[in-house]
């Protein structure tokens, strides 16, 4: 097995070009084997492999600097580095990574996760060899789907001061994890269209051949140039027109090709970007004809590609997808708004019955924002849906041309909370503390399935900017007794006993109902409090439960700077009210990647951890009413 020898970086290079086929197909049937048992990013990994060793034949690693974008696609060069045992770990608590990581490897120069950076990352590295000296070469890898990011082009606008050679690999599968939109996206496909191209070269070749004397001779001479006749044409387009040569395009499955473009490319002095047509999902029959489906997949059966455990139950996404189709036919007004994530946000149905009210603006979440606001002070109802992880990309923009103007734009976030598999970069552990600090915004989550149907419904309604925050995963089904209607900065008490209070927010409540039981269990009596919003928190709740319990615990999935514990102690202080508070949050810090339930055990959001603290907190502050009692006397 070629595979085998392949045990550290550039170990590729003693690779016969005969081996170097094999391998390509060993690399394919491995990843496959392992992402089924897995999960993982499989469609796009399995489109760069021979594009990857292109690379890894074309670079001295680590001493060069190789810079994903992403990073969904970096299976093979993890395995051409040596770190094929981790696969059986991967994403993990504990394990390897699904992105390149700077801890994991030497050969991982940069940690990714977002769209649109590495050209960004690698001028910044290449300015870097210029200024100390060095000598090595850069290569951003960037797909055409993260190239529609506007961080893309305002780093490739940049890149044209740089006098040093700088390669950009322009990755092009045309999807990104929806199929790629937008003008750049049709730009780009007018390369993939072979006749279009071969017409115009026959065109221009017979136009130059009725020239006398001097056609035939212009015709040889342009044939015998290093590019041919599409030389010709790339001075004027996109790329050239920003200062950036382009070399291109090439096959994606044609390494030979790749690297001797790679090759041409190193000999410029300055920005360079070589442009590989690449097909998701290559090799594997499943992934090549669903390759949304197969772009973070759960483990599947590799003969027929479904899932080893399909879901039973709806999750909050597909609650979502349902109220959203209703919404659309209730009214008309109602608009719905994508970065790039029709299918992982559900609104695919909502696209397919009302296409005209739908918009995919690609990678460009900071324009989503602003085209809401745009759409919303025109009269409609915009909703957009986002993973929270990257509507904190357009924090700018909430604050200023949504929640300064106070205009009604709704946002969905889906992903709230602890994500788990993908690791730091994906966590949505932010968006109460980042959101929390825009004035007019008011944020929700709710606490099972019947309430993220009736908060949606409740906000498309509401008159200034509103962000409805819901978990991954099932949705929960439990306390459907329990459904008082939505009302702005209002909570629902569930259980009302004793003198502790668990003040819970969104998914954080199924917790704190096993928290409450275990509690009662135990011979500690409290009261349950669904929080419902995290701003305008609910005074009037706060305040009874302060008369009424010795303890209130705050919970929620959320990091504990800014979050909302943080504003209730912060009321009471305020109040002056000596009520303790116990806040329940993930501590001031990156959370990795793992199993959901692993990861909140870690950070100490589990009901047995709270449940454990609770009690503590309750002991410690009667022992000091105890002590004070006795020092009075």
């Amino acid at each position: 097995m070629i595979l085998e020898r392949i045990q550290k970086e550039n170990d590729i290079k003693e690779l016969s070009d005969e081996e170097l086929k094999i391998l390509a197909s060993e690399i394919r049937q491995f990843l496959i084997e392992k992402i089924s048992d897995t999960g993982g990013h499989l469609a796009s990994n399995l489109g760069v492999i021979e594009l990857t060793m292109a690379l890894h034949l074309f670079l001295d690693l680590p001493k060069d600097k190789l810079i994903w974008d992403v990073g969904h696609q970096s299976y093979t060069h993890k395995l051409l580095t040596g770190r094929k045992e981790g696969f059986d770990q991967l994403r993990k608590y504990g394990g390897m990574s699904g992105f390149p990581k700077r801890k994991e490897s030497e050969c991982d120069c940069f940690d990714t996760g977002h769209s649109s950076t590495s050209i960004s990352a690698g001028l910044g590295y290449a300015h870097a060899r210029e200024i100390t000296g060095e000598n090595y070469k850069v290569v951003s890898v960037i797909g055409d789907g993260a190239l529609t990011g506007g961080m893309a082009f305002e780093a490739l606008n940049n890149a044209a001061q740089l006098n040093s050679n700088f390669i950009i690999v322009l990755n092009d599968n045309n999807m990104s994890i929806s199929e790629n939109v937008g003008g750049l996206s049709t730009y780009l496909a007018g390369f993939r269209t072979a006749d279009a191209y071969r017409d115009l070269k026959l065109g221009v070749m017979n136009s130059l051949n009725k020239i006398p004397v001097y056609g035939d001779k212009m015709v040889e001479r342009i044939r015998r140039t290093k590019s041919g006749i599409k030389q010709l044409f790339i001075p004027g387009m996109l790329f050239e027109e920003l200062g950036i040569i382009y070399l291109g395009p090439v096959d994606g499955g044609d390494i030979k090709g790749i690297l001797k473009l790679l090759q041409e490319a190193s000999r410029v002095d300055g920005p360079v970007l070589v442009h590989v047509i690449t097909h998701k999902g290559t090799g594997y029959a499943p992934a090549e004809r669903h390759p949304a489906r197969f772009h973070g997949t759960e483990p599947f059966d590799i003969e027929t590609g479904l899932p080893k455990h399909p879901r039973t139950k709806a999750n909050y996404t597909d609650v979502f997808s349902t109220v959203m189709r209703k919404l659309g036919d209730r009214d008309e007004r109602v608009v719905a708004i994508t970065a790039a994530m029709t299918d992982g946000t559900g609104l695919k149905r909502f696209h397919n019955m009302f296409p005209e009210r739908f918009f995919d603006v690609g990678i460009a979440e900071q324009h989503a924002v602003t085209f809401a606001a745009g759409l919303a002070a025109g009269g409609l109802k915009p909703i957009f849906a986002v993973y929270s992880s990257f509507l904190q990309r357009a924090y700018d923009q909430i604050l200023h041309d949504v929640c300064i103007q106070n205009l009604p734009v709704v946002f969905a976030i889906d992903r709230a909370g602890l994500v788990g598999s993908d690791g730091e970069t994906h966590q949505g552990i932010f968006d109460i503390s980042y959101l929390s600090t825009i004035p007019n915004m008011t944020i929700m989550a709710p606490k099972n399935k019947w309430e993220l149907s009736d908060m949606i419904k409740y906000a498309v309604d509401f008159s200034a900017p509103i962000a409805i925050r819901y978990p991954r995963g099932e949705a929960y089904d439990g306390l459907r007794e329990y459904r008082a209607p939505v009302a702005c900065g209002k909570s629902e008490w569930i259980y009302r006993s004793g003198q502790i209070a668990l003040f819970a927010l969104g998914a954080m409540v199924k917790t704190a109902e096993a928290v409450h039981e275990r509690l009662k269990a135990l011979g500690y009596e409290s009261s349950l409090i669904n929080a419902r919003f995290a701003k305008p928190l609910d005074e009037d709740a706060l305040l009874s439960a302060a008369r009424h319990h010795d303890l209130i615990v705050t919970m929620e999935e959320n990091v504990i700077s800014g979050g909302m514990g943080e504003q209730v102690m912060r009321f009471y202080e305020e109040h002056n009210l000596s009520v303790r508070v116990l806040a329940i949050a993930i501590p001031d810090e990156y959370v990795e990647h793992g199993n959901v339930e692993i990861l909140r055990r870690e950070v100490g959001i589990d009901a047995e951890t709270i449940t454990e603290r609770t009690i503590e907190a309750y002991e410690e502050l009667h022992a000091q009413e105890s002590g004070a009692e006795r020092n009075d006397f």
